[in-house]
């Protein structure tokens, strides 16, 4: 079913807006309306916007000047701002209500760093939204890892040219930053361990999609809605290795 928050996005796969989804009702779940939320890593703006239409007060950071631009030129509500910004560098404590960290953490070198200063920067008892692609899931092994490696050894000019006769572009509506290589590939267990490390609580975990966004099943997929629906619904009755992102929301406890 079409949500009103989807017209505040450039998301229309199906897996972007399940996304979307399980991350607004996380937030949802607090039943605060007017709940202050930080949007780490927030790209070109489509999560934070969706949560502004909603009313709630928004932060938007990024370090990449582009996606912030991106963001702010799409910006139309007056309680959702954008700023170039390091979220490490945030001197707040126990400062929002929910914090998002949607598809950054495998980008970092140090994820722990960046979560030890959510948990600090989070309120007691609020919510916190981590995504990231499953690193051993399908998508991160026949396609990431490959051509990442291909990349270092500058052998996927070939592919990548090829990819682009057939319409695939490596833009991603998340984010204008140039530089999107994955340097972390968590499996369930660590992720789990990695939050659980740094104090959070566990509330939820959903699986993402399956094969829909892998080449060649892509080629029909993308074209195709219906089987990004199914796809993105059967990958909830399978395993979560077979995943190929996670979406999970968290707590910190009160003191």
């Amino acid at each position: 079913m079409e949500k009103s928050y989807y017209s505040a996005t450039t998301y229309s796969d199906i897996e972007d807006l399940k996304r979307l989804d399980f991350i607004v009702n996380s937030i949802q779940s607090m039943n605060n309306p007017g709940a202050r939320v930080l949007d780490i890593g927030c790209g070109n703006g489509n999560i934070s916007l969706a949560l502004g239409s909603m009313g709630y007060q928004v932060t938007g950071v990024d370090i990449d000047q582009a996606s912030i631009n991106t963001a702010s030129s799409r910006n139309t509500y007056s309680n959702v701002k954008f700023e170039v910004l390091d979220a490490n560098s945030f001197a707040l404590n126990d400062a929002f209500d929910a914090v998002v960290c949607s598809e950054v953490l495998e980008h970092l070198h140090k994820p722990y760093e960046l979560l030890e200063s959510i948990f600090r920067i989070l309120k007691p008892g609020g919510v916190f939204v981590a995504t990231v692609p499953n690193g051993y899931g399908p998508r991160e092994m026949l396609i990431t890892r490959p051509m990442q490696w291909l990349g270092r050894n500058n052998l996927d000019k070939g592919i990548i040219a090829f990819k682009k006769l057939l319409g695939y572009s490596a833009k991603t509506l998340q984010s204008s930053n140039e530089d999107l290589t994955h340097v972390q590939f968590f499996s369930v267990g660590g992720f789990n361990r990695l939050l659980k490390g740094v104090g959070f609580k566990a509330l939820e975990f959903q699986n993402a999609d399956f094969l829909e966004r892998i080449f060649p099943f892509s080629l029909l997929t993308r074209r195709i809605k219906f089987l990004q629906r199914f796809d993105c619904w059967l990958v909830d009755f399978l395993p979560r290795h077979f995943t190929c992102g996670f979406y999970t929301s968290w707590t910190k406890l009160g003191k």
